[in-house]
């Protein structure tokens, strides 16, 4: 899978290289900017998920990146619910921010998904990050709950 947008490109994370600069982009946007504690952010879904990755058109900058998992990876956060996916880990650098860059990897994950036969999308979004999810058409369910100590909410999207 691969998307372009005017300045970056989005891809399935192909190599080591790649999935090194999808920790970066988080590490800097989750554990830096947000406090989340390094050893949540990163877990053992990460060696099975896809991870998508946006990078600048001209020299290859790690600009976003996000996961999905699937499977029996993807239970706890879909509830168990077959044929529905997990969306993870979004991650925008800062710089990157406003450009479509989200956009962008979020519908990379929903083809990704799409591919290996799902039929749904679940997420859980920070809560300020609601409306962002609303306009790509995830409705939420559910109430809000607390993850690394900031507030989510769980949302759905079917393919």
């Amino acid at each position: 899978m691969t998307g372009t947008a005017p300045g970056f490109a989005v891809r399935e994370a192909r190599d080591e290289a790649d999935r090194r600069a999808c920790f970066a982009v988080r590490r800097a946007v989750f554990v830096t900017e947000q406090g989340v504690p390094e050893e949540l952010e990163y877990d053992a879904h990460d060696a099975t998920a896809v991870h998508v990755l946006a990078v600048h058109a001209a020299d290859g900058t790690p600009l976003g990146t996000g996961r999905l998992l699937y499977g029996p990876g993807a239970a706890g956060r879909t509830g168990g619910a077959a044929g529905v996916g997990a969306l993870g880990r979004l991650a925008v650098d800062r710089a990157a921010r406003g450009l479509g860059v989200g956009v962008a990897l979020v519908r990379a994950i929903e083809e990704a998904a799409r591919a290996r036969g799902l039929t749904a999308v679940d997420l859980h979004a920070q809560t300020h990050a609601l409306g962002f999810y609303e306009r790509l058409g995830y409705a939420a369910y559910g109430g809000e709950f607390p993850d690394a100590g900031i507030p989510h909410q769980a949302m759905r999207r079917e393919l």
